[in-house]
């Protein structure tokens, strides 16, 4: 439930349960639920599975790694965000009117655009998607 969040554990546990019931393994329906909810909207997906996941719209959380100066005037800002099972870039564009993050910062990226370029996959925020800081805020942070 924490890998792939959107769920509650009730949930996840009612829809093993039900494949284990149907003749599944628990290993099988673990990993089969584990999959098929990695490919539903508004899942968090691990960074370094982005390129599996076929839609457009996905939700990634990890730590931003590296900014660096944008390339043209519409964009607000472009760096490399990780999670442990990979890294992407991202792109902010200014229309899309997002909050700025920082170097070191842990955040949660929500429906933001899926995009390609010279083979490699990348993300881009877009008004349409949200920034989130889990640790802003908190004291121990």
């Amino acid at each position: 439930a924490e890998t792939v969040g959107g769920y509650t554990r009730a949930v996840i546990a009612r829809r093993i349960a039900t494949r284990v019931l149907e003749g599944a393994e628990i290993f099988e329906a673990v990993m089969a639920m584990k999959e098929e909810l990695h490919h539903e909207a508004g899942t968090i997906v691990p960074i370094g599975s982005l390129e599996e996941i076929d839609r457009g719209e996905v939700s990634v959380e990890g730590e931003i790694v590296e900014l660096w100066e944008p390339s043209c005037r519409s964009m607000q800002q472009v760096g490399l965000i990780e999670d442990g099972t990979g890294m992407t870039k991202f792109t902010s564009w200014k229309a899309s009117r997002q909050p700025m993050v920082r170097e070191g910062e842990w955040v949660r990226f929500r429906a933001v655009a899926k995009n390609w370029f010279q083979g490699r996959c990348s993300i881009a925020l877009t008004g349409w998607s949200r920034v989130v800081f889990p640790n802003r805020g908190q004291w121990w942070a």
